[in-house]
């Protein structure tokens, strides 16, 4: 049996990571090198295209809005051999930035919860992306590869039979092996005037946060099934999508 690391070594990336290898209620393992979160790919080196072309990427999701990419493009778009798509995650929610600072107990937790409720659309076209994908792996990625990317990694895992533990444990991944890259959005975000305080909130990967979204689905939609049909990801879908993690 091969052996493979979570997390991809990339030069330009520090959050690029695989959804394999966790534990589903079948006693089954989800499937190593199907699908990988990330975060912005615009510091790729070609040696780090050419190492995930080489693991077998044929398909990046971004899930960034248009002003990111502006400012930082996207080195698949228009690539050869991946198909890449982009589709904004959470333009239908107010900044972060301005969603925190209005509550003085908010926590991610709320931003995913939001989500869940306001961007169903979007979430119901990247798990369709998904769903429908060529053969090989599916990379979807955000900017730090934390909150969009982890609301589209819980749904993906949750429909694959894996627990909530190990679901929020994947979340929270983001805080232990990602810290080169929060402390760059964090003095990214001072640069533009944020209080330290309201950065350290927004960039956090708190376990509680990925408990809350899971326990919120599960409290309005009844289960993650229960929200796939609210989204129109029929079973034929949902099945196609555990596949791929199977």
């Amino acid at each position: 049996m091969l052996a493979y690391d979570r997390l991809i070594a990339l030069e330009g990336a520090h959050n690029v990571r695989d959804l394999g290898g966790y534990p589903t209620a079948d006693g089954s393992l989800t499937r190593w090198r199907s699908i990988l979160r990330g975060d912005a790919l615009h510091r790729l080196s070609p040696a780090d295209i050419e190492a995930l072309l080489e693991h077998g990427l044929t398909t990046v999701i971004d899930l960034r809005n248009a002003h990111e990419l502006a400012m930082e493009a996207n080195p698949f778009s228009g690539h050869g051999r991946v198909r890449y798509h982009n589709t904004p995650l959470f333009s239908a929610l107010a900044p972060v930035e301005m969603a925190a600072g209005a509550s003085a107990d908010f926590d991610m937790g709320d931003r995913y919860c939001q989500a869940i409720d306001a961007c169903q659309p979007a979430i119901a076209e990247v798990l369709a992306t998904i769903a429908d994908a060529p053969d090989g792996i599916v990379l979807f990625h955000c900017s730090a590869g934390k909150d969009r990317t982890g609301v589209i990694s819980a749904l993906l895992l949750a429909n694959a039979g894996v627990d909530d533990t190990t679901i929020v444990e994947d979340y929270a991944l983001t805080a232990t092996i990602s810290g080169p890259l929060i402390d760059k959005l964090r003095e990214r975000a001072l640069n533009r005037g944020t209080p330290a305080v309201l950065a350290d909130i927004v960039l956090a990967s708190e376990p509680r946060s990925m408990r809350r979204t899971l326990d919120h689905i599960r409290d309005s939609y009844g289960s993650v099934e229960g929200y796939f049909d609210l989204l129109g990801i029929d079973s034929r879908m949902a099945e196609r999508l555990r596949n791929r993690l199977s």
